[in-house]
């Protein structure tokens, strides 16, 4: 009898306390959440194995929500925090960071777009699994995103699932794993060009009727390692030339929508004053003297007399140098037998790095002149020494010895023969 009169599904099943079925077939459990309200879970199917209505979305059973609510209840989880979606806690987690740069806030929004376009964006948080997370990474892969782009990406989206492990609305991050094991690195290595690729390469820019003007500002970035966005920054007032320095404490960018603006350096250690060797202080001679001085100063958030102008007098990018240099080289090896690797003007920087390493510039000092907060950075990243090179310095250190034994034998002999002088006496 007491068997009869429990509550039933349409498939004659007995549900449990809390449990209903509606009218149109979508079952619903209802409980007491910590803070005394009531809470809801709704499901179109009771058991897991059950099969969800034609034209309803997949989704876990009833049940299976009822267990995880246990379970996280039991915890102290938050379970209706997890009901909010991946594209809902990245952005609860940008709301989060304040006082970061333009520069990042751009990055952040490029994130939230990407996910905003993902099916993987409106997945329940509390849904998500270690598998789903690298299946995810792995389809943007597949779809033609870069590994940088899903670095950056993921970059962004792992600190927001960590802080809703923080929150206790999670009890792991599905995002803690190492994504060079899921995914191919496809990102292009900037490395250095040889010493006589970079002569070469001057040498060219220097003769080339177009190209020539431009050969100061690329002569500078090969000899300063400055980063693109510190070089175009620039501004007469950066530059002493009686005291061959150099100030750098800002730099200039461009991003669509807003413009050009200025932003602090990319790191405090990159705000520096850079001492001119003679070839760089005669170049920056040359700029200034050459510098066309415009009707109206071009003035960017309080920075004006900016150094590297267009044809339009307005202050040059990052973006226009990278076509220059793009240009330069596509027309040097149109010319040329012996081509030459893509060079930007970032390749510039690794070059300087590189080459001040072989000059045996100690790392402390090489890390302060790149402007590089971690000095790992410098030496695992910038330089890039090679089997040429160890050769020669180890050849260098045999040189070395050669010549103490020599001088040893030198003193021996001498030692002999102040000896037998002494005898003869």
């Amino acid at each position: 009898m007491a068997e009869s009169l429990k509550r039933k599904d349409s498939k004659g099943r007995i549900l449990r306390t809390g449990e209903q079925q509606r009218k149109d077939g979508r079952y619903i459990f209802t409980y007491t959440k910590p803070d005394g309200k009531p809470g809801y879970l709704y499901s179109w199917k009771l058991e897991r194995h059950d099969k969800i209505p034609a034209g309803k979305k997949q989704d876990l059973s009833l049940r299976e929500k009822e267990k995880i609510l246990e379970q996280e209840m039991r915890e102290g989880l938050d379970y209706e925090s997890g009901n909010m979606t991946v594209l809902q806690l990245v952005e609860k987690y940008i709301q989060q960071k304040k006082g970061v740069r333009q520069s990042t806030k751009n990055g952040y929004k490029t994130v939230v777009n990407h996910i905003a376009k993902e099916e993987f964006g409106k997945k329940k948080i509390a849904s998500i699994k270690t598998s789903d997370a690298k299946l995810w990474l792995i389809s943007l892969q597949d779809n033609g995103k870069s590994y940088s782009t899903i670095h950056t990406i993921r970059g962004v989206v792992r600190p927001a699932f960590q802080m809703a492990v923080e929150d206790d609305i999670l009890r792991k991050n599905p995002f803690n794993f190492e994504l060079a094991k899921i995914l191919i690195d496809d990102s292009v290595t900037r490395e250095s060009i040889t010493q006589k690729q970079e002569r070469d390469f001057l040498k060219f820019i220097k003769q080339d009727d177009h190209f020539s003007k431009y050969y100061d500002g690329i002569l500078i970035l090969f000899k300063t390692g400055l980063r693109i966005s510190e070089f175009c920054g620039l501004t007469l007032k950066d530059i002493d030339l009686k005291n061959k320095t150099i100030d750098v404490n800002h730099q200039l960018l461009v991003v669509s929508g807003k413009g050009k603006y200025i932003e602090e350096t990319k790191t405090n250690a990159g705000t520096r004053v850079l001492p001119m060797s003679d070839e760089v202080h005669e170049a920056f001679k040359r700029v200034i003297s050459n510098r066309s001085k415009p009707k109206i100063e071009v003035m960017i958030d309080g920075y004006s007399g900016f150094l590297f102008l267009d044809d339009r007098k307005k202050p040059m990018v990052s973006y226009q140098w990278e076509k220059k240099f793009n240009h330069a080289v596509e027309k040097y090896n149109k010319i040329y037998v012996q081509k030459l690797p893509n060079i930007t003007p970032h390749v510039c920087r690794h070059t300087y790095c590189t080459n001040m390493a072989k000059r045996h510039i100690s790392a402390k000092t090489l890390q302060y002149l790149m402007g590089h907060s971690d000095i790992k950075i410098t030496l695992n990243v910038y330089t890039h020494l090679k089997y040429e090179d160890a050769k020669e310095e180890m050849e260098a250190v045999q040189a070395r010895e050669n010549a103490m034994k020599e001088l040893e034998a030198l003193e021996v002999e001498e030692a002999k023969r102040e000896l037998k002088r002494i005898k003869c006496v």
